[in-house]
């Protein structure tokens, strides 16, 4: 009986000296909350639900421990700094678009020219997700900014709201035109001029006239941004492409994480996409009412768009030309880009 009872003691402390060790086996981000401050240009709207949805659900699955906080409004730093904030440990994640920094993230800039992206937001979801995997894209921003891609942030096509009105290529002449370096490109080919202005310097610059026409994702951005208060047209049918923004993460806090949190990434980010295209639609069933009943919607017709993507083409080869001159494997990029959107036209 003795020994009986011995034995039970002897498990039950072996059970005790296991669990002991187990706990201080712990990574260190399990010992005290790990706070990751996240820099988000613009207020609250349908293009944050992504990075809310993969806030919530690390919260959930840290028990608390890893708690992502999202600043709105820019409040950490401007947004064209995010890169270098995030590189020189200012904050430690932010949404980023590639249009915003010229040369900063040169090879995933092929998801910014003209007419390559699939037109369907659930299309362009998947080649998003499938190009910032990519391992060029992944060594470029670990490379030159120490990030991680954390989340999609993948945006509907583009329309233009302002003062001028655009039913055709022909009436882009002298416009002045919101819209990402690449993509101007094929819109320049009509007479546009384009200028760059981020999104929150959009209302002012409708209403001061610096810009006469602003490309936007369709439908939320205007709504989220109220154009249409400073806006006389907005057109449909354009489709064009944007800018290719994501979220990213220092690679110096993603890694602390342990590895079980880092495993539940793929989980996170299909929790993230999915979230963002129901809050698109969400979005679309709210202002596409009220645009239609303020402005005046001038439809693009289809001619008139191939018209542009016509030399869609010339635009991709000089973008390669421009890659392959600086030692980067732009030929690459863009045939895998290609082959991803074929699958969805």
């Amino acid at each position: 009986m003795i020994r009986a009872r011995l034995s039970v003691v002897a498990r039950a402390m072996a059970v005790v000296c296991m669990a002991a060790t187990a706990m201080s086996a712990v990574p260190p981000a399990f010992a005290q909350t790990e706070v990751w401050n996240h820099n988000i240009f613009g207020p609250p709207r349908a293009v944050t639900a992504g990075i809310e949805a993969i806030a919530e659900f690390y919260k959930k699955e840290s028990n608390g421990k890893l708690e992502i906080k999202i600043a709105y409004g820019a409040a950490l730093g401007p947004e064209r700094q995010a890169p270098e904030s995030i590189k020189s440990r200012g904050y430690e994640g932010a949404q980023m678009c590639a249009g915003y920094y010229p040369n900063k993230f040169p090879l995933l800039s092929a998801m910014e020219l003209p007419f390559l992206a699939p037109r369907r937001t659930e299309d362009r979801a998947k080649v998003d997700q499938a190009v910032l995997n990519h391992p060029l894209i992944v060594k470029e921003m670990a490379e030159r900014w120490n990030i991680k891609y954390l989340g999609p942030t993948f945006l509907p096509a583009y329309e233009f709201m302002g003062n001028k009105r655009i039913a055709s290529a022909s009436d882009m002449k002298g416009v002045k035109m919101r819209i990402s370096g690449l993509n101007a490109k094929a819109l320049q080919n009509f007479g546009a001029v384009p200028t760059m202005v981020t999104a929150p310097e959009g209302y002012t610059a409708l209403e001061r006239g610096t810009i006469d026409s602003f490309g936007f994702p369709y439908a939320y951005t205007f709504g989220a941004y109220k154009m249409y208060e400073v806006s006389k047209y907005v057109t449909e049918g354009m489709a064009m492409s944007g800018f290719m923004c994501f979220q990213g993460v220092s690679l110096d806090a993603w890694k602390k994480l342990p590895d079980a949190l880092k495993a539940k990434l793929p989980q996170a980010q299909a929790l993230a996409t999915a979230a963002l295209l129901k809050a698109y639609k969400d979005a679309d069933e709210k202002w596409i009412p009220v645009f239609k009943e303020k402005l005046e919607v001038t439809p693009f017709p289809e001619a008139e768009r191939a018209k542009l993507a016509e030399g869609a083409n010339a635009i991709w080869e000089e973008w390669v030309k421009e890659q392959e001159a600086a030692g980067r494997p732009g030929r690459e990029i863009l045939n895998f880009i290609k082959a991803e959107s074929a699958k969805y036209k």
